[in-house]
């Protein structure tokens, strides 16, 4: 489940509105969207091919949106990032609006007509060379996980089943982990915000809202994906669901930033080395259980060491930045 390194990864983003049924609803959905279509292109630097929004009116950011969220668009763009996209590439699909259950499968209201969770398992077949997180944050979501769960894909659902049907607020909690939430969200300080972390973000959100406001909590999200078809609410990449989802970023590949780092190209160089390092502890710590605990010590106390180290020539090299002469 060791993805390609991160920094060759390109992210591409297709955020999909649905019906809003109510002006209070279609403000909410149209917040959430935005935030996470500026955080992609500003803080992220995605270029303005990798990000598509389709919406239920166009005509409400005519600037932004590039088509109605019908199911015939839907289709459309989903082909052509799966035309434009690279193998091991990132495809990001974030579905913001209500759901139903209907006959026994989950949907996502489009204008128009319906797309089902079977209809989008058909969609994603197009992306098996690429890594797919499919992100719906509407009602009834539940279902999404059985029909699309598979290899390369994280399949992320605001509810546990068809039968939470009640208001999420979910979707707006992943969005934030992105944005305003990055420095809670970014668990290890990488300077990055794993699906993973936006992901236990979320949840951890959520539970406060409803702790606070001392309401029944009518939605638990789910996360899967090792490709059981069975997601889960609390993921540990050693034992369960996790280990996929903690490798994929938004990012716009091999050599863009990461929010925080330095302008400096040498200091830059030095920053990717400690993180490459970082990712070698993580996928190390991700076999735990399944090898010699004497030589997963042994590996884990040399890589520690070393970003011990490369921590140590990142201080220096600062510090000697800070005196030179400006």
């Amino acid at each position: 489940m060791l993805a390609a390194p991160a920094a060759a990864q390109q992210t591409h983003v297709l955020v999909i509105t649905g019906l809003s049924g109510d002006p209070a609803y279609a403000e909410q959905f149209h917040g959430w969207a935005t935030t996470l279509i500026d955080v992609a292109a500003e803080r992220y630097e995605l270029p303005p091919e990798n990000i598509t929004w389709l919406a239920e009116r166009v005509e409400a950011d005519p600037e932004r949106v590039d088509g109605r969220s019908t199911s015939e668009n839907v289709q459309a763009a989903v082909s052509a990032i799966a035309e434009r996209a690279e193998p091991n590439d990132h495809v990001l699909i974030v579905l913001i609006g209500h759901g139903s259950y209907q006959n026994g499968e989950s949907r996502f209201n489009l204008p128009r007509r319906d797309l089902t969770a079977g209809d989008y398992a058909l969609l994603l077949d197009e992306l098996q060379a690429q890594r797919v997180t499919f992100v719906n944050t509407a009602t009834s979501s539940g279902g999404f996980i059985e029909a699309l769960s598979g290899e390369g894909r994280t399949v992320v659902t605001a509810t546990r089943s068809g039968g939470q049907w009640n208001e999420t607020v979910f979707g707006g909690h992943f969005v934030a982990a992105f944005a305003d939430g990055s420095e809670e969200s970014d668990q290890n300080r990488d300077g990055r915000v794993s699906v993973l972390e936006a992901f236990e973000y979320a949840v951890a959100q959520v539970n406060r809202f409803y702790e606070a406001d001392g309401l029944l909590q009518t939605e638990h999200a789910l996360l899967d994906d090792n490709g059981d078809r069975e997601g889960t609410r609390e993921p540990d990449p050693v034992s369960s669901d996790g280990a996929l989802a903690r490798t994929l970023f938004i990012t716009a590949g091999e050599g863009a930033g990461i929010p925080g780092w330095p302008e400096d190209p040498a200091l830059r160089a030095l920053y990717q080395e400690r993180l490459e390092i970082q990712e070698q502890i993580e996928a190390l710590q991700a076999t735990r259980g399944g090898t010699d605990e004497a030589i997963y010590q042994a590996e884990l106390e040399k890589l520690l060491v070393a970003i011990a180290l490369k921590g140590r020539e990142i201080r220096e090299a600062e510090a000697a930045a800070d005196e030179e002469p400006r």
